[in-house]
């Protein structure tokens, strides 16, 4: 994976999200991340299975030429780019990962180097108790959210090597670079203006849920459920939460998210119609989408409880990405007891160019792209 510098405008202006349900795919033109062309392939019911472990693509050939279809419909491969891939050149792509493939935590140092080369094993350490799998057999990124009274507090991103590797090869098979590599919910949050006002956001899925507050720049919360993908499998919570910090104390680089760490990841050397079978995918996941939505609001029922403890004010709104629909969720959200609570998408029109996106590819799935795409 290629490690971008960090000056604005350097990102790619293409990125794809991967996600269980199908592959999402946008272009912007410059760093506003005005969509210019968006595209959508759906998957069938467990081609992918995110997760800690190698195999998260189980239908490879089939992700891969979604990732392919969606990547070619919006950059726009004619002729000349098949003579730049014969001749070695490849477009580069930010990847967007599921949240379940990697973990988010923030982390407290007394004190830390400012060489990323110096610090990193430090993060490493302190990582290795954290983490369900090996942290010196991980890509880990992190960066500083603030530095105040003798504690510096930073978000740290780690990702298992193979299952980073397994992403990566799949975008190369479809004939792309991926240039930078992002978390779901953490490349959505990117999309967000910076205001003084806390901002609740949920990124759902039929397989996982992530909530996050963020203020002023500031992430103050990511918390990831991992839903069992059947009756009676475990559930697993993976919840961060920083203190508060004043604005002006937070360097705030999170919030422009270039590849995550100053330096990005860390490495080692190293259609219109659907077949039958989409049709019954598409059906299973109508029935699963009305029992997700229930644990989805169960989730945002918390986190608005940690907004409302930690700020002192009860959020308002709810800003949502992900895959799941805004009704469905809105209904569960008032059953659960959050009658007050408005739900709108992260996403609005005027965030797209005139006929980039059409009602095949609902606003939901396009945060995460769309906040890649910001610089």
């Amino acid at each position: 994976m290629e490690i971008l510098p960090k000056t604005l405008g350097t990102r790619p202006r293409l990125a794809v999200e991967v996600r269980a349900e199908g592959v999402v795919a946008a272009r912007a033109e410059d760093a506003t991340a005005l969509l210019t062309s968006v595209a959508r392939v759906d998957l069938a019911n467990g081609a992918v299975a995110p997760g800690l472990k190698a195999g998260n693509l189980v239908d490879k050939s089939s992700v891969t030429a979604a990732v392919k279809r969606t990547l070619d419909a919006v950059s726009g491969r004619g002729s000349s780019d098949r003579a730049e891939r014969g001749a070695g050149r490849l477009r580069d792509v930010t990847l967007v990962v599921p949240d379940s493939a990697v973990r988010v935590l923030f982390l407290d140092f007394d004190q830390l180097p400012t060489k990323v080369a110096e610090a990193l094993p430090l993060v490493r350490f302190r990582l290795k108790k954290l983490l369900p799998f090996d942290a010196d057999d991980a890509m880990v990124s992190y960066q500083v959210m603030s530095s105040e009274k003798g504690t510096i507090k930073l978000l740290a991103v780690a990702i298992p090597k193979a299952v980073l590797e397994e992403y990566e090869a799949m975008v190369l098979a479809a004939g792309y670079l991926p240039g930078a590599v992002l978390p779901s919910t953490l490349a959505a949050l990117a999309g967000l203006d910076e205001t003084p006002s806390p901002v609740l956001v949920v990124n759902a899925g039929l397989g996982s849920v992530t909530t996050a507050i963020v203020q002023a720049g500031v992430l103050l919360l990511h918390r990831s459920v991992d839903m069992g993908a059947s009756a009676g499998a475990p559930v697993e919570l993976v919840e961060s939460a920083m203190p508060l910090v004043d604005r002006e104390s937070s360097v705030q680089e999170w919030a422009r998210q270039e590849p995550l760490g100053p330096e990005g990841w860390d490495r080692f050397d190293a259609p219109s119609e659907m077949p039958p079978s989409m049709l019954n995918s598409a059906l299973v996941r109508e029935i699963e989408a009305q029992a997700a939505a229930r644990e989805v609001a169960q989730a945002v029922s918390v986190a608005a409880a940690y907004f409302e403890d930690s700020l002192h004010t009860a959020p308002d709104q709810l800003l949502m990405a992900g895959t799941l629909d805004v009704g469905t969720l809105m209904t569960a959200t008032e059953e659960n007891g959050l009658e007050g609570l408005r739900v709108r998408e992260m996403m609005d029109a005027g965030m797209m160019e005139a006929g980039a996106v059409t009602a095949s590819v609902p606003r939901g799935w396009l945060a995460g792209v769309r906040g890649a795409l910001k610089n």
